[in-house]
C-alpha cells in the first residue's frame, strides 16, 4: 500500500512537472535586448570525437524502460533559436534549479550513482533529466537536448553533468550551478562525453582541441522574470 501511494504521489507531481511545461511553452513573445544580443554570439559548435562507453547511470535508467531512451524519427531535427525560444530556456532553467534541491545519491537511494527524475530532491543528472523531459514536453526534439558530461579544469575526477541544447546558433549549456545559459565555449568546463543528435543511447566523446572565438565576450545579463504562476506547488 505505501508503494502504491508513493508511486501515485510521484505520477502525480510528474504531471505537474508536464503541466508547468505547457504553461512555459505558451509564454506570449518578450523581445529583450539581452535576447538579441546573446542571438548575435559567434556560431560555434563543439568538435565531436569517436563514439564512446555510456554512463552506467544512463544504461541503468534505459533498462528501466524510460521512453527518452527511445530514438524519435526526428531525433535530430535542428531548432531555430528565437528570442521567445531563449526565454523559454532561461524560465525551465531557472524552474528546475530553484525546486530541486541538490541532495546526493548515497543520501536519496544509498548507492553511489542513481539517475532518476526527481521530485523536490536530486543530484545534477536528476536535474538535467528533468529539464530534457520538459523541454521536450514544451516542443523541443530530443535530439537537441544532449546529456553531457563535464569536469571543471583543474579538478580532475570531479564529474558533472550538464545539458547542452543544440540550435542553429550554436550548443548552449543548461547548468544547476548557474541560472546563466552560456555557449559551450563560455564556460570553464572540460568536456568529456555526451548523447549523439542521431540516437540518445550513442555517446560521443570531445576531441582534445576545441575552437574558441577569437574575440573576448563581454557577459549578458540575465532576462527580467516573467512573472508567471506555474501552479506547481513547492
Amino acid at each position: 500500500m505505501a508503494n502504491f501511494s508513493s508511486e501515485r504521489r510521484h505520477a502525480t507531481r510528474l504531471r505537474a512537472w508536464v503541466m508547468a511545461a505547457a504553461a512555459l511553452a505558451a509564454i506570449a513573445p518578450l523581445h529583450v535586448s539581452p535576447a538579441h544580443a546573446f542571438l548575435g554570439r559567434p556560431v560555434l559548435f563543439a568538435a565531436i570525437g569517436n563514439a564512446t562507453k555510456a554512463p552506467n547511470g544512463w544504461l541503468q535508467l534505459c533498462a528501466t524502460g524510460a521512453e527518452e531512451c527511445k530514438p524519435e524519427a526526428d531525433q535530430a531535427r535542428d531548432v531555430t533559436l528565437t528570442p521567445d525560444l531563449l526565454q523559454q530556456l532561461y524560465e525551465i532553467n531557472k524552474y528546475v534549479n530553484d525546486r530541486v534541491q541538490w541532495t546526493s545519491d548515497a543520501e536519496l537511494y544509498g548507492k553511489a550513482e542513481r539517475w532518476a527524475y526527481p521530485l523536490d530532491r536530486g543530484d545534477c543528472e536528476d536535474m538535467v533529466l528533468l529539464k530534457r523531459r520538459l523541454l521536450a514536453k514544451a516542443g523541443w526534439p530530443l535530439g537537441a537536448l544532449l546529456i553531457t558530461v563535464v569536469e571543471e579544469r583543474g579538478h580532475e575526477k570531479e564529474r558533472h553533468a550538464v545539458l547542452t541544447v543544440r540550435s542553429d546558433r550554436g550548443e548552449m549549456i543548461l547548468d544547476n550551478l548557474t541560472p546563466e545559459i552560456l555557449f559551450w565555449y563560455e564556460t570553464s568546463y572540460r568536456y568529456l562525453s555526451r548523447q549523439s543528435a542521431a540516437d540518445p543511447n550513442v555517446w560521443v566523446s570531445f576531441n582534445s582541441a576545441q575552437a574558441k572565438p577569437v574575440t573576448d565576450l563581454a557577459p549578458l545579463p540575465l532576462p527580467p522574470p516573467l512573472g508567471i504562476s506555474l501552479g506547481i506547488k513547492p
